[in-house]
């Protein structure tokens, strides 16, 4: 649903910049044009930050206000989107938002937005492997993984290879599917990166292997 209102808002631009130009209309309309959506991404900026804020807030906070932050900051959050929804951190922003309300399968629902074909294009290498992690992490939480959290975590570790607790997720992920020596290797692999990593032992333990 979402990729085909960002496909038909990239066409309407695409025929409406034709048409400018048949049409010959002034070169200062289409710069206005383009200033008005510089402004937009300013905007789209402005309350991504302040969604950010909110959510730090929450997320320190041990009172009553955590959900009222959280919920301040996904409204934020959705305001950008809004904005601008070809920016994947905004759609990231609200899926932290509401995991932190508690809302799982629609924080699942934004990562997917962050990581479809349009947006993840705003993303670096190291920004994608962190997004495909939490995405993995969640479909764990939610319906205990499957191949498509493993196909997360084996592309996030190959994006981004120095986190261990991928590793260590992926691990489990394996050995939830009987892959013994592949949860063998993610194991050693957390263990190389981060020595003091506390599961990796014993799931190693629990497979017999150390």
């Amino acid at each position: 649903m979402l990729f085909d209102i960002l496909l038909q808002v990239a066409i309407f631009l695409v025929l409406l910049f034709m048409f400018l130009f048949v049409h010959e209309v002034p070169q200062k309309l289409i710069s206005k044009l383009r200033l008005l959506t510089r402004r937009s991404n300013l905007q789209a900026r402005r309350h991504f930050v302040i969604g950010a804020q909110l959510l730090s807030q929450a997320r320190s906070s041990s009172s009553s206000d955590v959900r009222s932050l959280a919920e301040r900051a996904a409204a934020e959050a959705d305001k950008a989107i809004a904005l601008d929804p070809k920016e994947a951190a905004s759609h990231i922003l609200k899926a932290l938002a509401l995991e932190l309300l508690g809302y799982k399968t629609s924080a699942l629902d934004s990562l997917d937005a962050a990581l479809s074909p349009l947006a993840a294009k705003s993303l670096s290498d190291e920004e994608r492997g962190d997004a495909l992690f939490k995405r993995a992490e969640l479909r764990v939480a939610v319906d205990g993984g499957g191949g498509a959290a493993v196909e997360d975590l084996v592309e996030s570790v190959r994006l981004k290879g120095d986190n261990a607790k991928a590793y260590g997720l992926l691990g489990e992920c394996y050995e939830k599917k009987g892959l013994i020596d592949e949860a063998q290797k993610a194991y050693e692999n957390a263990l190389r990166l981060q020595p003091d990593y506390v599961l990796a032992p014993d799931s190693l333990t629990r497979l017999g292997l150390k």
